[in-house]
């Protein structure tokens, strides 16, 4: 299937059709599991999800919501990798909520290799893209998208509706504004 049979299921699926994202998935698995890994590179060697787990949840939240925006397959892919990221983010929340509640306990070979920072790294990032969205939302997004979701350029101003020359502004913009965010929270 060429593009625009992809954006014949996007459409349909906007209008309602459920059964266009069932269509959809396997022609846009492979790029979705690029996606996947990329977010996993930076969790744990011992977390629960992998990036299949990962894929299926986030088309969950997918299944679950109707996401009139999504204007084509760059942006959906762009959707899918935020939510991916929200799924890392609730997991990472719920993970230290029940180590603080006493559900998780520490060998004291664990204590003493206080590594397990990945989760907190994740929370982190996501309070620096939270700040950053709060007086640049676009920035936040092309962090989001090329980052996270591993978009180029060019699909980051398609998803984005901007020019490639605003994208790159504001990529190198927001990467050294993260970059400081990022320095200031390390203990």
């Amino acid at each position: 299937m060429d593009d625009t049979d992809n954006q014949e299921l996007i459409d349909r699926w906007r209008a309602g059709d459920a059964k266009a994202l069932n269509d959809l998935l396997p022609l846009v698995y492979q790029e979705l599991h690029s996606v996947a890994r990329r977010h996993m590179r930076n969790e744990r060697a011992n977390h629960l999800l992998q990036a299949t787990g990962l894929i299926h949840e986030a088309y969950e939240r997918l299944a679950g919501g109707h996401h009139a925006e999504i204007r084509n397959r760059s942006h959906f892919v762009a959707i899918a990798s935020r939510l991916m990221r929200q799924v890392l983010i609730d997991h990472a929340r719920t993970r230290l909520a029940s180590k603080r509640q006493g559900g998780i306990y520490l060998t004291l070979s664990e204590a003493a290799n206080i590594a397990d920072r990945s989760e907190m790294d994740v929370l982190t990032l996501d309070d620096a893209l939270t700040r950053l969205s709060e007086f640049d939302h676009q920035q936040a997004r092309i962090i989001e998208l090329r980052f996270f979701g591993g978009l180029s350029i060019a699909e980051t101003a398609e998803a984005l509706g901007i020019s490639e020359a605003t994208v790159k502004r504001e990529w190198s913009t927001a990467r050294v504004w993260l970059l400081r965010e990022l320095q200031t929270a390390t203990p």
